[in-house]
């Protein structure tokens, strides 16, 4: 990677600025307690017509945001680890691709939200908000895997938020911080694996190895091309002409 290049991305603020990072995610969670808790009391024919006598809608509502933010971590992480191994300055370049890196993970964690603010509206389990807050608090579904994804969002929220503080904190120190990624994403898989009620179906378990595996790959790349990089260009042996080696 060129110098001006890394210094570029070691120097650079978060393309969001705070007071839209809080704006974003109160929207989100707005719009989640408000579709948990307010639907079913001023639009009762609605949530009735969505979840029937056995209400599911939120159910499936936090199983379907609950893969699509697995996806973004997966995504991020995976524009993470082209980032350092260079990959990703071929496309769609190094600048362009930790953008999006931060966008998407930033998603993610407001999809994560989301799929748990909005099982306050889901009656068969009857969770309460200080069960969701806080970790290993539930007590009528898998409290041990429920409470290890709740840890996965905190450590995810703090990672994104190193991002608004990486001039204080140093680029070095920064790095540090997102190796946690690897646990979020762990903790994740484990807790998508062993708490959701489609973990049996081929498909939940197709996007679980197919996630879970390719970013194993791309971990054990990065490994590798750090233990083992390719020689550059001003590095390599010049040819021997035919008059030198005729001498």
């Amino acid at each position: 990677m060129p110098a001006n290049q890394t210094n570029e991305l070691d120097h650079r603020e978060s393309s969001l600025s705070v007071i839209s990072l809080i704006s974003f995610f109160a929207a989100v969670a707005l719009g989640a307690l408000t579709a948990a808790v307010l639907l079913p009391n001023w639009a009762p024919s609605l949530a009735q017509s969505l979840a029937g006598d056995s209400p599911k809608a939120y159910w499936y509502l936090s199983r379907g945001t609950a893969f699509v933010s697995l996806g973004l971590l997966w995504l991020s992480m995976a524009l993470g680890l082209l980032i350092t191994n260079k990959t990703a300055r071929t496309w769609p370049g190094t600048a362009a691709a930790f953008a999006i890196h931060e966008y998407v993970s930033l998603l993610g964690l407001a999809f994560g939200i989301f799929h748990a603010l909005i099982l306050l509206g889901e009656r068969y389990i009857g969770i309460k908000l200080v069960e969701i807050l806080v970790p290993f608090a539930a007590v009528n579904y898998r409290p041990l895997w429920v409470g290890l994804g709740q840890v996965s969002l905190y450590v995810w929220a703090i990672v994104s938020a190193s991002f608004y503080v990486r001039q204080r904190i140093g680029s070095k120190t920064w790095r540090l911080i997102h190796f946690a990624s690897f646990f979020t994403f762990l903790t994740a898989l484990f807790h998508g694996l062993a708490s959701g009620s489609d973990t049996s179906q081929p498909w939940a378990q197709a996007v679980y190895w197919s996630l879970g595996g390719s970013l194993l790959f791309l971990t054990l790349y990065r490994i590798v091309t750090s233990l083992f990089p390719a020689p550059s260009p001003s590095a390599a042996p010049r040819p021997v002409s035919q008059t030198t080696a005729q001498r």
